[in-house]
């Protein structure tokens, strides 16, 4: 046990100009510096003096009877809250011993406790983390339910098994690449029943490209000519080797997918109300909207607004501001994984005769061709606000219909016609409009 020296005090100024100390928010408190085999807590308690703190510095093993022994240190001294940084996965087992402990933790980003410069070492740290904590600076991050957690471990581990697979497919296609054979420049994809027939055909030996064709089913057999082309190549007995493991990898990944399916439905079974409301929403389907209630808990008491829960997600506009002048910043960073789910639907509603869809390709046109990305993250922001309000309200979505924003511009129907017309005209036509009354128009002249 170690009696450190008190750390730098956090001060702030008054209206008088004067250097006062801040309010005592938590007067019995520990920070926690975390690391993957040791720890080092301080604790700050009240001194014999008004005014007055005692700081004592312990280090303890990450084992996990350690940790319950720390929690129960902290207990006799009568701590009730600690703060630490969200240190990848070593934060788990110190929160879950706290937690049982009775202890309230705040699990903070380390961006927002960074120590003054020149003085980082992790007994500085552990002391610099209680004291921001004592007066009420850090805030907290998302800690899930436990029951939410077991769903995020499935949701996100099903993402990085689907992304596997979709690895082994283009490892797939490059060593059929290598071999010349272009099955998937005819058919849609590999993973057909046809193209599917052709690689297992090659593995297997036949190299003939017209028995090779000759496989091809449905549809796709209207294509036998081209297929005959794609099949003919140099593919050798090293090229069935490494396709035969693709493959086989690729099945297995698939099999694992759907054991986690099932896996996420059963841990799901406590928000299927929310989730069958979410899915009302267009471009959202069972799988987005298991995501979306694992990485947000489907507690909007968490998120006061809609731009809130946009900004924690990542999809909201950055700031960069200074003399008065805005400057074009990226979004800031967020949950990388809520974010993907709604950056992937927008893609998908965007091809919908529906208001987001509307959105999509009305801002699609309006950055230009090559920045349709920043259309599907705008849209994804749009999507999560939907998907705020559904659970804030506990309503299912209801769809406006594609023309709403023409609808929207109605007052503006003067503007449009005048914006039409020089759209038409730059193109060389001559437009003569017709008044729903009979009338005419003359014709629009070229601007």
């Amino acid at each position: 046990m170690l009696r450190a020296p008190r750390a730098a005090r956090p001060y702030s100024v008054s209206d008088a100009g004067q250097v006062v100390a801040m309010d005592i928010v938590h007067p019995r408190v520990a920070g926690i510096d975390v690391h993957k085999k040791i720890i080092w807590v301080a604790v700050r308690l009240p001194g014999e003096q008004p005014g007055a703190q005692t700081v004592t510095v312990r280090r303890f093993a990450t084992f996990w009877r350690q940790l319950q022994h720390m929690a129960s240190w902290l207990t006799e001294l009568g701590v009730c809250d600690a703060a630490m940084e969200s240190t990848g996965v070593y934060w788990w087992p110190v929160y879950h011993a706290l937690a049982q402990a009775g202890i309230e933790v705040c699990v903070c980003n380390a961006a927002h406790m960074r120590n003054v410069p020149g003085r980082k070492t992790d007994l500085r740290d552990c002391q610099w983390i209680a004291d921001l904590h004592e007066h009420g600076l850090l805030r907290p991050s998302f800690i899930p339910a436990a029951e939410v957690a077991a769903l995020r471990q499935r949701t996100r581990y099903r993402k990085k098994l689907i992304e596997h697979r979709t690895t082994e497919l283009q490892r797939l296609a490059k060593v059929l690449e290598d071999g010349g054979i272009k099955i998937d420049s005819v058919a849609s994809k590999l993973t057909t029943a046809s193209a599917r027939d052709m690689v297992e055909a090659l593995i297997a030996g036949e190299r003939d490209p017209v028995a090779l064709a000759a496989l091809a089913r449905g549809v796709m057999r209207k294509k036998i000519p081209e297929l005959q082309m794609a099949c003919d190549g140099r593919f050798t007995a090293a090229h069935a080797q490494m396709c035969r493991l693709h493959l086989d990898a690729y099945d297995h990944l698939g099999a694992q997918i759907t054991v986690l399916d099932t896996l996420v439905a059963r841990a799901a079974e406590p928000f299927e109300q929310v989730i069958a409301r979410l899915v009302t929403i267009p471009g959202i389907g069972q799988r987005t909207a298991q995501v979306i209630v694992a990485e947000t808990g489907a507690d909007m008491a968490r998120f006061a607004s809609p731009a809130r829960l946009a900004a924690w997600a990542g999809l909201a506009p950055g700031d960069n501001e200074s003399a008065g002048k805005r400057k074009k910043a990226a979004a800031r960073n967020g949950n990388r994984h809520l974010r993907a789910a709604m950056v992937e639907s927008a893609w998908t509603v965007g091809r919908t005769a529906t208001r987001p869809g509307a959105r999509f390709r009305q801002l699609a046109r309006r950055f230009g061709r090559g920045n349709e990305k920043k259309a599907a993250v705008a849209v994804g922001h749009t999507l999560i606000s939907i998907a705020w309000a559904v659970m804030k309200h506990d309503q299912d979505y209801a769809e406006a219909g594609a023309d709403y924003y023409d609808r929207r511009d109605a007052r503006n129907h003067d503007h449009l016609v005048r914006h039409h017309q020089q759209a038409l005209a730059r193109l060389g036509y001559q437009v003569t409009l017709t008044p729903p009354d009979g009338g005419s128009s003359p014709p629009a002249q070229a601007a």
